[in-house]
C-alpha cells in the first residue's frame, strides 16, 4: 500500500520535460491511430464487427503500454500517455451494428463477395465526444501536410521500439483470412493502389487510391471504406421464366396461279390477346409468338348477321373493302356468325372443373384467381346442371363428386378448401375426369372437362402428342375439352392450344377477375355449348380478279387441300352465339401492288378460257358438323362486286374495328405489311368505330394501343 506521504510529494515534485525521442514516438502512434479513425466509413456495415475491433485495440494497447514503452522512463510515459490515449479513446469509441429494414444484421462486404459493382460512399469522421474539442473532418491534403510536419519531429529511421509498436499494430489490426500487401510506391513516393484493394472492400484500385496513408499504415476491410449494401431484389436470384410459347412464321403472300386455294381451321380462342394485355399493362411489348392476330381479332363480340335458325347452325358474310394501310390492295373480311341458343332453350350440362393443385399454382394470379373465377361460373348454371371436381398434383384425387348445382353451397365450398402442394400430375387427372363425366353423362347435353392451369404437366405424360392422342380418344365418347390458363413463369401454351384444340374445346387465358367474368359468364354460352364442331373454311381466288393474297393470323391453323373434305380431319368448333371473322388481303390483278414477278416461260393460263364466273373475286366454302354427328355439311359463298365497298369508311363500324385489331396484331408481330402503318392510325381507326361498347373491351383496347405506341416505335 502506497503512504499518503509519498503521494503528497510526488504531486508536488516538478515534471521533468521529456526526451525528444520518446515525445516523437509518442506523437507518431497517436497520428496512425487518428488517421485509423479519419478512415472509418459510416456506411452500413450490417455486422458485430465494432464489438471485435474494440477487443483487439484494448489487447493492443495493453501490449503497447506493458511491453513496448516499459524501457521508458515512467516520467516519459506519464507524458506521451496523455496525447495517445486521447487519440486512441477517439479510435475505440463503440458504433453500434446497422441493421437492415427488417432488424436482421446484414453482411458486410468483407464477408461477402460483391456481385455487381457498387458505388463507394465516402468516408465520414465519427463524431468526437462531448468532452472533446470539435474537429472539421480532414482531406487527403490535410492528411499530406500532418504526415509533413510529423516527418520534421521524428527521426529519419524509427528507433527500434517505434518499430515494434508499427509492427504490432500490423499483427493485431491486418484481417485475419488475407492480410493486407505492403502498399506499392510510385515515383513520387506516395502509396499507390494495388489489386489488393479488391479484396480490401473497393470496387476499383482508384477508390483505394484516394485513402492515403503514412508509409507502414496498414488497410483493414472491415476499417476501410465499404460499397453500400446490395439491394435486397439484386441478391434475390432471378425466377426463372420457363413459359412453352409455340413459334410460327407469318403466313406468307401467295401467287394466285400457283397456289389459288386456302384452308384453314376456324379458331375462337381469345388466349392471345390476354397475353398481350398482360405484356403491355406491365410495361413490356409481348413476345411476337404470343401474338396469334386471329385470336386478338375473335376476342371482341362483333353483331355480324347470325342465322334464322338453329337448322343451320352459322351465317357468312363477306364485305371487300380497301386496305387502310395500302391504298393499292383490298381486304376480303369474312364474318360467321353462330345461332346463339336461348337461355330456355340451352341444354343441360355436365360439367367436370379438372383443377391444377400443384405447388406452381402457389400464387395470388393463378390458385386464388381460379377459384374465384369458378364460383363466377358456379352462379351461372341452372340448378340441374351437374359440377364435379378432380384436382391433380402429385396423385389425382376426386374432390366432389357429380353434384347438381342446385346444392350451391357445397360446390363454393369445394372450390375454398383447394390448397396448392405437390408435383403436376396431369396425365391421371385428365383420365379421372373424363371418368366422372362419362358417370354423370347427360345425352343430347353438354358434357365437358374443364381444365384450370398453368399448364405444368410434370408427372406422367408429359410430351404434348401422347395429350393430344389422349384428348382424340376421350372426345369421340362426347365429352369435350376446354383450357384456362392461369399465372405466368410457367404457362404451357403450346400444350394449351394443342389438347383444346383436339379436344372440341377452347383455350382462354385468364389474368384478371374482369377476364374471368368475360369468358365464363358473358361468354358462357359460347364457351359451353356447342352449336358446331370440325368448322373448316377453303377459299378459292380467282386468278382473273386476284393475282396474290395472304391470310392474315390462323398460322398455327392451316389445313392442307385434301383436309377440307376429310371428314376424319379435327378442326375447330362454334358455340352459341360465337362470331368468327378472318381478313384477306388481296392484290386484284393489274393493280401494280404484285410482290412476286411474272413467269418469264409457261406462264399459267388465267383468262378461264369464256368460262363463267370471272367477275367473282373468290368462293368461299364452309364445312362443318353438328355436335351430334359425324359427317360434314357444307355451305358455299360467292364473293363478287356487290360484296365490295367503295372506301374503307363506307364499310361497318364492327368490320372497321376488326381491321384494326388484325393490324395491331400484326404490328406488334412486326410484319413488312404494317411497318409504316402508325399506331397513331391504329387509334383513329378504332375509336372511329368503337360502337357500342357496354362491357368497356373496345375502350380498354385504345389503351393497349397507346400504352403500345409508348413502348415502341411509332411510325
Amino acid at each position: 500500500m502506497v503512504d499518503d506521504n509519498e503521494l503528497e510529494r510526488l504531486r508536488d515534485l516538478a515534471v521533468p520535460a521529456p526526451d525528444g525521442e520518446a515525445k516523437a514516438r509518442a506523437f507518431a502512434a497517436a497520428m496512425r491511430a487518428f488517421d485509423w479513425q479519419e478512415k472509418i466509413s459510416t456506411a452500413p456495415q450490417g455486422t458485430a464487427a465494432g464489438l471485435r475491433l474494440t477487443e483487439r485495440a484494448q489487447k493492443l494497447w495493453r501490449e503497447i503500454m506493458q511491453r513496448k514503452l516499459i524501457a521508458t522512463p515512467a516520467i516519459t510515459a506519464l507524458v506521451a500517455l496523455p496525447i495517445a490515449g486521447y487519440a486512441a479513446f477517439e479510435m475505440l469509441k463503440e458504433q453500434p451494428p446497422v441493421t437492415g429494414g427488417n432488424g436482421k444484421i446484414t453482411e458486410t462486404v468483407a464477408d461477402k463477395p460483391v456481385a455487381q459493382k457498387p458505388a463507394v460512399e465516402q468516408p465520414v469522421i465519427n463524431e468526437p465526444l462531448a468532452a472533446a474539442p470539435a474537429k472539421e473532418k480532414k482531406t487527403d491534403a490535410d492528411s499530406e501536410d500532418r504526415l509533413k510536419d510529423e516527418a520534421e519531429v521524428a527521426p529519419a529511421s524509427p528507433s527500434k521500439p517505434a518499430a515494434e509498436v508499427d509492427s504490432l499494430v500490423k499483427q493485431e489490426m491486418a484481417p485475419e483470412a488475407v492480410p493486407a500487401p505492403p502498399p506499392a510506391q510510385t515515383a513520387g513516393g506516395k502509396a499507390a493502389a494495388s489489386n489488393g484493394a479488391v479484396r480490401m472492400g473497393f470496387s476499383a484500385p482508384g477508390d483505394a487510391a484516394k485513402l492515403k496513408r503514412a508509409p507502414g499504415a496498414v488497410a483493414d476491410s472491415r476499417l476501410m471504406v465499404q460499397p453500400a449494401p446490395m439491394p435486397a431484389d439484386q441478391l434475390q436470384p432471378q425466377e426463372e421464366n420457363r413459359d412453352r410459347i409455340e413459334t410460327f412464321k407469318t403466313n406468307p403472300v401467295h401467287e394466285t396461279t400457283q397456289d389459288a386455294v386456302s384452308t384453314f381451321s376456324i379458331d375462337v380462342d381469345t388466349a392471345s390477346y390476354s397475353f398481350v394485355r398482360r405484356s403491355l399493362k406491365e410495361g413490356t411489348l409481348p413476345d411476337p409468338d404470343t401474338v396469334r392476330v386471329e385470336e386478338m381479332i375473335n376476342y371482341f363480340p362483333y353483331d355480324w348477321k347470325g342465322p334464322d335458325s338453329a337448322a343451320t347452325p352459322f351465317n357468312s358474310t363477306v364485305t371487300v373493302m380497301p386496305t387502310p394501310w395500302n391504298e393499292r390492295t383490298k381486304l376480303m373480311h369474312v364474318a360467321i356468325k353462330g345461332f346463339d341458343v336461348k337461355p330456355a332453350e340451352q341444354p343441360k350440362a355436365n360439367l367436370v372443373f379438372l383443377i391444377d393443385v400443384s405447388g406452381s399454382m402457389d400464387e395470388p394470379d393463378k390458385l386464388p384467381l381460379l377459384k374465384s373465377a369458378f364460383r363466377l361460373l358456379v352462379s351461372k348454371l341452372k340448378a340441374d346442371d351437374t359440377v364435379s371436381i378432380v384436382t391433380y398434383a402429385g396423385n389425382a384425387g376426386t374432390v366432389l363428386m357429380p353434384t347438381k348445382a342446385a346444392e350451391r353451397e357445397k360446390i363454393l365450398s369445394a372450390i375454398d378448401n383447394l390448397a396448392p402442394g405437390g408435383s403436376t400430375a396431369g396425365e391421371a387427372g385428365i383420365k379421372e375426369a373424363y371418368k366422372l363425366a362419362q358417370q354423370s353423362f347427360v345425352k343430347d347435353g353438354i358434357n365437358r372437362v374443364m381444365l384450370a392451369t398453368d399448364g405444368d404437366f410434370n408427372v406422367g405424360q408429359t410430351d404434348d402428342d401422347d395429350l393430344k392422342q389422349l384428348i382424340e380418344r376421350e372426345r369421340k365418347t362426347g365429352v369435350f375439352l376446354s383450357v384456362f390458363g392461369f399465372g405466368r413463369g410457367n404457362l404451357n401454351d403450346q400444350m394449351m392450344q394443342t389438347i383444346a384444340q383436339n379436344g372440341n374445346g377452347t383455350a382462354a387465358y385468364i389474368d384478371t377477375l374482369a377476364e374471368a367474368e368475360k369468358v365464363l359468364v358473358e361468354d358462357a354460352s359460347s364457351t359451353l355449348f356447342t352449336i358446331a364442331k370440325d368448322v373448316k373454311i377453303q377459299v378459292e381466288f380467282n386468278p382473273a380478279k386476284v393475282s396474290e393474297y395472304r391470310l392474315v393470323g390462323y398460322e398455327t391453323r392451316a389445313l392442307k387441300r385434301e383436309d377440307f373434305n376429310n371428314d376424319r380431319v379435327d378442326a375447330g368448333d362454334i358455340g352459341s352465339g360465337h362470331s368468327v371473322t378472318a381478313v384477306y388481303e388481296i392484290t386484284p390483278k393489274g393493280s401494280g401492288a404484285e410482290q412476286v414477278d411474272p413467269l418469264r416461260y409457261g406462264q399459267a393460263k388465267v383468262d378461264n378460257g369464256g368460262v363463267a364466273n370471272t367477275d367473282e373475286y373468290a368462293f368461299v366454302k364452309i364445312r362443318y358438323k353438328l355436335p351430334n354427328e359425324n359427317v360434314s355439311k357444307l355451305i358455299t359463298t360467292p364473293v363478287t362486286a356487290a360484296n365490295e365497298v367503295k372506301s374503307f369508311d363506307e364499310a361497318g363500324s364492327d368490320q372497321r374495328f376488326s381491321v384494326a385489331v388484325a393490324a395491331f396484331g400484326q404490328k406488334l408481330r412486326d410484319e413488312d405489311q404494317t411497318a409504316s402503318f402508325g399506331y397513331d392510325r391504329i387509334l383513329e381507326i378504332a375509336n372511329a368505330a368503337r360502337g357500342a361498347d357496354p362491357f368497356g373491351y373496345r375502350a380498354e383496347f385504345l389503351s393497349l394501343v397507346r400504352l403500345a405506341s409508348s413502348l415502341g416505335t411509332n411510325k
